[in-house]
């Protein structure tokens, strides 16, 4: 009897674990309550476009045939690992990116130029060196906002977060990574910058940032409630 009820309890939490995880796992990927922005086969067909290919010259990279990336492009279909991971290194992007509903296209080629950020200091708009460096590197800019960056962890990172209460990926990322991340909008373009002690590195949004959150690789950025 005993041993039934522990296997009842057992099951009950594992359950308890996994709605849990799905809601935390929906949460990351599409916001509460919000529905997916880009199919895969919509992605797909921005990254080739962007990229200059036909639909042809993409089949022939990836040696399949133009009726498959017809199929992929329209969501009739669905390329398999192998195909999904040469489409990753094609386009550049992480393949959990590329299958995350966030992702908002690839980035582009990654600027960065050296710094000595301890010559900078707050004062003014900066709230911070960081954001003394990039007002100085981008006068141009129509507007900067910096950036709320957190890790987007993968299902079983979820699942362990879950049951140890702790946040030990969350602290172990923010512990590794302590530079800041902005928005930088030009008139035609919209910057990803980070700002580390030694350099400024920029990529191009070819997405821009139209909601409160982005997916880029295997971070989430959320804009932060003020402007510099």
């Amino acid at each position: 009897m005993l041993r039934n009820v522990a296997v009842v309890s057992a099951e009950v939490g594992l359950a308890s674990v996994m709605l849990e995880w799905k809601r935390r796992w929906a949460q990351e990927t599409l916001g509460a309550g919000k529905e997916p922005k880009m199919t895969l086969g919509q992605k797909l067909r921005q990254a080739r476009v962007q990229a200059g290919f036909t639909q042809e010259e993409l089949a022939d990279k990836l040696c399949v045939s133009r009726q498959a990336v017809t199929k992929w492009e329209s969501d009739r279909g669905t390329p398999d690992i192998a195909n999904l991971q040469s489409i990753a290194r094609l386009f550049d992007v992480n393949m959990d990116s590329l299958l995350a509903t966030g992702w908002d296209g690839p980035t582009g080629e990654v600027v960065r130029q050296s710094i000595d950020l301890s010559q900078f200091h707050r004062g003014g708009r900066a709230r911070s060196a960081s954001d003394a460096a990039v007002l100085a590197t981008y006068p141009q800019a129509t507007a900067i906002r910096p950036l709320v960056r957190r890790k987007r962890l993968r299902w079983f990172e979820v699942v362990l977060e879950i049951i140890t209460q702790a946040g030990i990926f969350q602290v172990a990322d923010s512990l590794r990574d302590l530079s800041a991340w902005y928005l930088v909008s030009l008139e035609q373009r919209r910057l990803l910058v980070n700002v580390t002690d030694s350099f400024i590195e920029s990529r191009e949004l070819s997405g821009g940032f139209p909601g409160p959150r982005i997916v880029v690789g295997d971070r989430i950025f959320w804009k932060a409630t003020y402007s510099l």
